[in-house]
């Protein structure tokens, strides 16, 4: 008998690690920006809390490289080319309409107010309309306030930026810039560094953080606005298949990290990354300056037709009293300030 039970046990042992190894799930996860980047860090917290509430039977593979270039992250998630990754959705124009709220001027002075009142506003409204359908919407979330930077000389005015080349990521403010006369490019992120290092570009819209996540040494001027230029909107997905062959308690941890949580997620590190952004730009002598009110009021005046635009747009959508919905998102940055 012993014999035997030492012959059938290195089988037995095989059997069980492959049913373990089958019962456990792993999902592909895809960045396309640096692994030290606030939001792939935010990415892998998410993935740490999942392998966490289920006990290590959903893990990540964090991929090496990105599947797709950046505007391509929402169809390769939606065909399943990774499981999970986030997107800008300003990279494909004119696809999505509710998200663009996310995007308007002077909406608050941190990731995190825009995007936690955002993701509240996305859920109550957005959602049921389906604004991201063909994938499963994990979280939305914004960054830090947008600002201008630039190489040679500061900006002071619309009139000063309108004579500037400037490096774009698009949305509310590819449309603002068409408005305000500004000649800009719809580039993602990523290509920044060439496109001023090579001098192709005076400048770019961004938040704080950028400047070190996109290694943007050159740039010498920024110009802040109250509440920010513009923000951009992401969306954090999920393939839609991978997360409906998850166990029903695997869904439900999945839920559970993602939403606000995962929002809150996102926008910490943001916040932190633009922090610390702020304090390098003070060592190296980036010259700091806030847009004055009469600037202020030039793209006010701009931005008053895009709203009666999107307005225009949400409801034609589905969207019942789209104004009112912009108020009450407006509402919710103050209140988290």
């Amino acid at each position: 008998m012993t014999k035997t039970f030492f012959r059938w046990a290195p089988i037995a042992v095989a059997c069980f690690a492959a049913n373990a190894a089958q019962a456990q799930t792993v999902l592909q996860v895809s960045t396309w920006l640096p692994p030290s980047h606030g939001a792939t860090v935010a990415q892998n917290q998410w993935c740490e809390a999942v392998e966490k509430g289920t006990s290590g039977s959903v893990k990540c593979n964090l991929l090496a490289k990105p599947v797709s270039a950046p505007p391509g992250t929402f169809d390769a998630v939606r065909d399943g080319l990774a499981d999970v990754s986030y997107t800008v959705d300003g990279y494909t124009p004119g696809r999505f309409v509710f998200t663009q709220v996310a995007e308007f001027p002077f909406l608050g002075d941190s990731s995190t107010a825009t995007t936690v009142a955002y993701q509240r506003i996305y859920d109550k409204y957005f959602a049921p309309l389906g604004e991201h359908r063909g994938v499963k919407t994990l979280a939305v979330f914004t960054h830090g306030p947008g600002i201008i930077f630039t190489v040679k000389q500061p900006v002071t005015s619309a009139a000063e930026a309108g004579k500037l080349k400037f490096r774009i990521g698009g949305g509310n403010i590819n449309e603002l810039s068409k408005l305000m006369g500004w000649n800009t490019t719809l580039k993602p992120a990523t290509d920044s560094f060439e496109l001023l290092s090579t001098g192709v570009m005076d400048g770019t819209f961004f938040p704080d953080e950028s400047l070190q996540s996109m290694r943007l040494s050159m740039v010498k001027y920024a110009t802040t606005f109250p509440g920010g230029l513009y923000n951009t909107s992401f969306v954090f997905m999920m393939n839609p298949a991978k997360y409906n062959s998850l166990k029903p308690e695997e869904r439900a941890v999945i839920d559970k990290v993602s939403g606000e949580a995962a929002a809150r997620l996102f926008a910490a590190g943001w916040d932190r990354t633009d922090a610390a952004s702020r304090d390098i730009q003070k060592q190296t002598g980036v010259q700091r300056q806030m847009a004055s009110a009469a600037f202020v009021d030039d793209v006010k005046a701009q931005q008053a037709a895009l709203e009666d635009r999107w307005v225009a747009a949400a409801e034609g959508r589905g969207l019942k009293n789209a104004r009112a919905v912009l108020a009450e998102f407006r509402a919710e940055t103050q209140k988290l300030k």
